[in-house]
C-alpha cells in the first residue's frame, strides 16, 4: 500500500517471493480492489541500507538473527518498527542487537496463495505508540497510503489485546483447519475459546496488564467472537504455517501464556494443550 501510494519501498524476502515480485509485481487482491504494484525486492538484508523506516516483519523465531544482520546497515536515525505478533519483540530485538524498535499492532487477515500474490480477507489497520513525533509521523505516513492507524499511550495493553485474539483463535484454526467464521459458528469451539480467554485474562491480571478497551473476561470473550466474525473468511497465520509445513509462532502466542502462567503461578491447561498440540504438528 505504501508503494501503491508512491513511496519508495524495497521488500526483502526469500528467493521465490523476490523472483515473482521482480518479474510480475506484487498482486494485491483486496476486499476493495485488485491491483498489481511494482516494487523493488531483494533477497539480501543489505537492501535495507539507507532506509528511513524499516518494517520488521519476520516471524518471532527469526528476531535475533534478523536484528543482528540489520544492525550494522542502519543509521542511528532509522525508525525500526516491529510489525509482529507477540508482546516482547521490541525487547528481543534490543537484546540481540541493541536496536531500539517501536512496537506496532497489526490487525489484518491475509494469505499468500502463491509467491507475489496477496489475498486480503479482512480489516487492515494499525496501532502505534506511545505518542511522539515519531509515532505520529508513522501514522500519517500510513494514512496517506490508505492504511488507517491510531496512536495509543498504552502499548502494553494494545499488544496484549492482540495477543488475546491470537491465543483465542489461531491454534484452534490451525488444529481444526478452519477459518475464523467457522470457529464463531460452533458452540463447542466457542467453549474452548472461552476457557482459553479465561486463562489468558488471569495471567494478564497477574502480570499487571491494563487493557484499554476490555473491562472484564466477558468483554474479552465477546471481543474474541467479534474478531472471528470481522475476519470470518481468514485462516489463521498459524494454520497457514502448519499447512505449508513451516514453523509457527506458537511459542510467542499460547506458549507465551503457558510460560508466563507458570512463572506467575496461574494454571493454563487449555493454552498449554493448544501450544503442545501445535508443537506436535510442527514436529511432523
Amino acid at each position: 500500500m505504501l508503494a501503491r501510494a508512491g513511496a519508495p519501498v524495497t521488500m526483502v524476502g526469500r528467493p521465490a517471493f523476490v523472483e515473482a515480485v521482480n518479474k510480475d509485481g506484487l498482486l494485491l487482491d483486496t476486499l476493495q480492489f485488485q491491483d498489481t504494484v511494482r516494487v523493488q525486492a531483494s533477497t539480501e538484508l543489505s537492501a535495507a541500507a539507507g532506509a528511513d523506516v524499516v518494517l520488521f516483519c519476520v516471524k518471532t523465531t527469526d528476531n535475533a538473527a534478523t536484528a543482528r544482520g540489520l544492525a550494522p546497515l542502519l543509521a542511528p536515525s532509522v525508525l525500526v518498527v516491529s510489525f509482529q505478533n507477540g508482546v516482547d519483540n521490541v525487547e528481543q530485538i534490543r537484546a540481540a542487537a541493541n536496536l531500539d524498535a517501536l512496537p506496532a499492532v497489526v490487525y489484518i487477515g491475509v494469505s499468500v496463495p502463491e509467491p507475489g500474490k496477496i489475498k486480503h480477507a479482512g480489516r487492515g489497520d494499525l496501532v502505534f505508540g506511545p505518542r511522539s513525533d515519531k509515532t505520529e509521523g508513522l501514522a500519517a505516513l500510513f494514512e496517506r497510503a490508505g492504511v488507517p492507524g491510531r496512536i495509543s499511550d498504552n502499548m502494553a495493553g494494545e499488544l496484549w489485546t492482540k495477543l488475546l485474539w491470537n491465543c483465542a483463535l489461531n491454534a484452534i484454526s490451525a488444529l481444526g483447519r478452519v477459518k475464523y467464521g467457522q470457529i464463531a459458528a460452533s458452540a463447542e469451539a466457542r467453549r474452548v475459546v472461552r476457557s482459553c480467554v479465561e486463562e489468558f485474562w488471569a495471567v494478564a491480571g497477574a502480570a499487571g496488564i491494563r487493557f484499554p478497551d476490555l473491562q472484564d473476561v466477558d468483554a474479552a470473550f465477546a471481543g474474541a467472537c467479534k474478531i472471528a466474525m470481522q475476519m470470518s473468511g481468514a485462516l489463521s497465520s498459524t494454520a497457514q504455517d502448519i499447512l505449508r509445513g513451516k514453523r509457527t509462532e506458537i511459542d510467542s502466542l499460547n506458549g507465551y501464556i503457558s510460560k508466563r502462567g507458570a512463572e506467575l503461578g496461574v494454571p493454563t491447561p487449555v493454552n498449554h494443550a493448544l501450544y503442545t498440540m501445535i508443537k506436535l504438528l510442527e514436529g511432523r
